[in-house]
């Protein structure tokens, strides 16, 4: 979390030159993206917790992400929040706070299913993911914990079976970002889990900044390694971090996201590092690993120096058919945008593109999702300070600020247009994880944030439809059910576009699993190319916009589904 305050004024400048001329673009008849906050008619009534000791441990201050997904395979996606404990009880009582599963009801209608479906874990939640753990057809869920990780098995009637891992009774860790992968391609799932700082309650909590009390950062504790487990295709893992490399280097891990970044067919993982050189974990396609984040490109930003990394996604923002990278980070620090070369390596584009008035905030959650369905992915990043006390050190400085939206130009640049959006973003939040995901079935992409120690914020997304879309779900055969780590191709005109299928992003959170693109004017039947895990390049003929379809590795035909 360190400044460079010289970097910083320049990069700014260039933001600021970068923002004036984008914004010329907006100014040219585009339709407004337009977000519409509906948290108050949802339903929905979680109230995050984040432990309020107000003995300032760094574990309540980073806390947490949530996921959505279709755990009852009814085509709504439904929200699971993450909630903190007690740090310091590890025996709740009934009324502690849990995690909470909301189920989509339609119309942006949620309810409860909590208790019935056993997904209440009482842990300290910091990260999620989910994924088709046991090939059975239905979501399963991987929590990280400051302390035992859980899976919560999806018994396919509704309820989930609770396991722990690792045992109880080994040292307790401050987990983070969690992904699915598949590192060997025997069609089995395999799980990562980042993990944060060594931190326990006899070491230092409190730190002062002009004598205000605060957290401490996480230079003020030892680095954690990751964890890897190998899924054994049994409902059993092995904890191979070791043999693997993954155990080889330590740093302050927070979000991930898993993603074959080189084309070549097996799926890497990328670690967001805070105040510490990230981490690209190549596949060396043989159930091993090597941290190559420097030489991609990936470790520092555009000047050489490290960030306090939070939160990661992917997509390809400049439609060229190869997946770019975007982290957030500390306040004083652009967000870098890493643009795929093609060979090999990033570079950070984040200032020259415009991602530049970010830097006034701390940032966490971030994702891609094209709002206006142009076919140029745009940007939702989260914000919110980690110091409830900084406007006793700096006036000019809040702990809730409000989040953004940034406009993609056609893969040129940015425009900052969240003072523009509605009323979604005038509120200002404590926010941390985000999920994007079409709630609403109507074909464009809706938000989800978790707002620390507040009740989280539902955001539907009403745009004016003057674009098409397509919307994707891949089921694969030889490869794992949920085809991770599988890539889409869209060719629109003369440019292309890629998703990748992954599970784990943003700020140690889950979303996307069913494929969003956004068409432009494309309204002709289209071929989409899949290039599915571990296995052949197939493609599908004359798949209609404007509705979301089955694919079925080996399969002819597309199966039409009716979301829409």
């Amino acid at each position: 979390m360190s400044i460079g305050v010289c970097r910083i004024r320049s990069n700014n400048l260039l933001a600021a030159c970068m923002f004036f001329f984008s914004m010329i673009g907006v100014c040219r008849g585009q339709a407004p993206i337009l977000l519409e906050d509906v948290t108050r008619q949802s339903g929905i009534d979680f109230a995050h917790f984040s432990g309020r000791t107000n003995k300032f441990y760094i574990v309540e201050t980073v806390t947490a992400g949530l996921a959505t997904f279709d755990y009852d395979n009814d085509g709504l996606i439904d929200i699971y929040f993450l909630n903190g404990a007690d740090p310091l009880n590890d025996k709740p009582g009934p009324n502690a706070p849990t995690n909470r599963l909301f189920r989509n009801i339609g119309n942006m209608k949620f309810v409860d299913v909590t208790p019935q479906s056993g997904s209440g874990d009482f842990g300290f939640a910091l990260g999620v993911a989910a994924g088709d753990f046991d090939n059975d057809g239905d979501q399963d869920l991987f929590v990280s914990n400051f302390g035992p990780n859980i899976i919560l098995l999806n018994n396919g009637d509704g309820t989930f079976e609770r396991r722990e891992f690792p045992p109880t009774g080994t040292r307790r860790r401050v987990g983070a970002g969690v992904a699915l992968l598949d590192i060997d391609q025997d069609g089995n799932l395999d799980l990562y889990f980042a993990n944060y700082v060594d931190f326990s309650f006899d070491q230092r909590g409190t730190r002062f900044v002009f004598g205000v009390p605060g957290a401490p950062g996480p230079l003020d504790f030892n680095p954690e390694t990751s964890t890897l487990y190998h899924n054994m295709g049994d409902g059993s893992v092995n904890d191979i971090s070791g043999e693997s490399g993954i155990g080889s280097v330590a740093g302050p891990g927070m979000g991930i996201v898993a993603f074959d970044f080189d084309g070549d067919l097996d799926t890497d993982v990328f670690v967001s590092n805070d105040s510490a050189a990230n981490f690209l974990f190549e596949n060396k396609g043989n159930s091993t690993f090597e941290d190559i984040a420097l030489l991609a490109g990936v470790a520092y930003d555009l000047t050489g120096a490290q960030q306090g990394t939070m939160g990661a996604d992917i997509a390809d923002f400049d439609c060229d058919g190869d997946l770019d990278l975007v982290t957030t980070n500390y306040m004083g620090e652009i967000p870098t945008l890493y643009r795929n070369s093609g060979a090999g390596y990033f570079d950070d584009l984040g200032a020259a593109v415009g991602l530049g008035t970010a830097a006034q905030s701390v940032k966490w959650g971030v994702g891609f999702a094209d709002f206006d369905l142009d076919s140029w992915p745009d940007l939702f990043m989260a914000s919110g300070h980690v110091l409830a006390t900084i406007s006793r050190v700096k006036d000019s400085e809040k702990f809730a600020t409000p989040n953004y939206v940034f406009r993609n130009l056609i893969g040129k640049r940015f425009a900052d247009v969240s003072s523009s959006v509605g009323s979604a973003l005038k509120a200002a939040d404590v926010s941390r994880g985000i999920a994007l995901d079409d709630l609403d079935n109507d074909g464009d992409v809706d938000v989800v944030v978790l707002n620390l120690d507040d009740q989280p914020q539902l955001i539907q997304n009403t745009t004016k439809k003057s674009n098409h879309f397509l919307q994707l779900q891949l089921v694969g055969k030889n490869c794992n059910r949920d085809a991770i780590g599988s890539l889409v191709t869209l060719q629109l005109g003369e440019k292309r576009t890629a998703q990748a299928v992954v599970s784990g992003r943003g700020y140690q959170s889950h979303f996307g699993t069913r494929l969003s693109f956004g068409l432009g004017q494309a309204s002709e039947t289209l071929t989409v190319s899949v290039q599915w895990h571990g296995g052949e390049k197939q493609e599908f003929k004359n798949v209609a916009a404007d509705h979301s379809f089955l694919l079925i590795e080996g399969e002819v035909s597309p199966v039409k589904l009716r979301y829409q």
